[in-house]
């Protein structure tokens, strides 16, 4: 099944959406209120709750129960707030390229246990909102990824479990802000400015609804982006994943319980070029980036400095994954860089 939360008219009526079920076709939606409220209310409760919102899908599928139309530009985060946002680096060509790119060494171990970085979660972007960007010196990037929620999970959860424990896959904008990044990680303590909000996509899906497209705690399509209307990515999101989230949990859950409504980011998905090299532009017969830091890279391997800006006010992102129709599984997350 598919879930979304609609964007409430005032932050007076609450601040993490109204939760409804949407039809397969994303055209769809009927009002689960009835059931929980709100999504974070649903993961506390799941075992409880999936089932009668699986029934409710269901209902909708059948045109059995009322509907109405579903608007992505309506869509909150399915998860508006979080109470924990890993992001992880599960794709290691896309580390060794951004580190490449500011002149830091990758260390050996990247190859066998995962980076993570644990985000804001306090506020999260909706599919249609604007980037905010109060400075364009910061050097805006996208960063297309895939994410996965959580229920609970005890301290020292194994791989196993952390694969059963996840509820629902989505894809999220993780926005970067690379001229801060060098400066703050020169300080020994992580990202925290170079990080602003990350968007999510207008639904989160069940595994079972994506039948082999999920397997091995990988999502097995084809991640889309576009930038200013052009084709930029066409990357495998089951190829070159060094880690799986099975693995990415396990890893967040070493020193740690996770609480239900947990999301882990799989980090920028990342394709290395059939030669083994760092990947090609489309353009060039390549399958493209999820990032705006590896073209630059590339070109300053090739050229000796990047050719391709980072992002102004006014240019627009477009990130989705289709099924065999061609038809947007999760939704599209389209974003405008503002003010």
């Amino acid at each position: 099944m598919k879930l979304a939360s609609l964007k409430h008219a005032s932050p007076r009526e609450g601040r993490d959406g109204k939760l409804v079920v949407v039809s397969d076709d994303l055209a769809w939606y009927a009002d689960a209120g009835h059931i929980c409220p709100t999504l974070q209310a649903a993961l506390d409760d799941w075992d409880h709750v999936a089932p009668a919102l699986a029934l409710l899908a269901t209902d909708l599928e059948h045109q059995a129960i009322p509907r109405e139309r579903f608007h992505e530009h309506d869509a909150a985060a399915p998860l508006p707030r979080a109470y924990q946002w890993a992001d992880g680096s599960a794709y290691v060509n896309h580390v060794a390229l951004v580190r490449q790119a500011r002149g830091a060494e990758m260390p050996e171990s990247f190859w066998h246990d995962p980076l993570m970085y644990q985000g804001g979660s306090d506020g999260f972007l909706g599919p249609r909102d604007a980037i905010p960007l109060a400075d364009e010196a910061w050097g805006c990037d996208l960063e297309a990824e895939v994410v996965v929620v959580t229920g609970d999970l005890p301290l020292g959860a194994t791989r196993e479990q952390a694969l059963a424990a996840i509820r629902l896959i989505g894809l999220t904008n993780d926005v970067s802000l690379r001229n801060l990044i060098p400066g703050e990680l020169a300080k020994g303590f992580g990202f925290f400015q170079s990080k602003p909000a990350s968007a999510f996509s207008p639904v989160f899906v069940t595994p079972d609804a994506l039948g082999d497209w999920w397997r091995d705690g990988k999502l097995h399509r084809k991640l889309m982006v576009d930038v200013n209307g052009a084709a930029f990515g066409r990357v495998e999101a089951g190829v070159d994943m060094t880690f799986d989230f099975g693995a990415l949990i396990a890893h967040a859950a070493k020193t740690r319980a996770l609480g239900a409504g947990t999301i882990i980011g799989s980090g920028t998905v990342s394709n290395r070029d059939a030669d083994g090299g760092p990947g090609k532009p489309i353009a060039q017969g390549g399958v493209g980036y999820c990032c705006l830091a590896e073209v630059r890279t590339v070109e300053t391997i090739l050229s000796g400095k990047p050719s391709t800006p980072f992002l102004k006010r006014g240019d627009t992102v477009r990130i989705w994954m289709e099924d065999d129709r061609h038809h947007p599984i999760f939704g599209v997350i389209e974003q405008t860089v503002g003010a």
